[in-house]
């Protein structure tokens, strides 16, 4: 297994694409810390630990249906990875759709995420 820092993001993020919760889970140490800057549809949160990084990623796909997520580009230096993407998600409840620019920062330790940080903008659509 690639214990390179953008290695151990790409599989979490092919994880995502999955669906599979517990393999993204895989990816992360006990002690991650997952922030959300959040948006005004997606509140700001904060989330500690593995149960929490499971509870930021439950209340992402069990509420909005994942139409794309695209990281577009990475920028490595040393342990962190910031990777520039876009997503388009529909609002499961509503049918609303979103769609977002993002840029998230990881921290990678010993090949497991330590730390992720999420400043993120929405348009919503009808």
């Amino acid at each position: 297994m690639n214990n390179d820092p953008k290695a151990v993001v790409d599989r979490m993020f092919t994880a995502f694409a999955k669906g599979d919760v517990d393999e993204i889970l895989n990816t992360v140490s006990d002690d991650t810390e997952w922030i959300y800057h959040g948006t005004r549809v997606i509140p700001p949160a904060r989330y500690a630990g593995q149960e929490g990084a499971r509870k930021f990623f439950e209340m992402i796909l069990n509420n909005t249906e994942v139409i794309h997520f695209t990281p577009e580009r990475y920028i490595v230096e040393g342990q962190m990875v910031v990777v520039l993407g876009s997503e388009h998600q529909r609002v499961k409840r509503s049918g609303r759709e979103l769609k977002q620019r993002w840029v998230q920062i990881y921290a990678v330790e010993d090949g497991l995420i330590t730390r992720m940080e999420e400043f993120a903008t929405t348009e919503e659509g009808q």
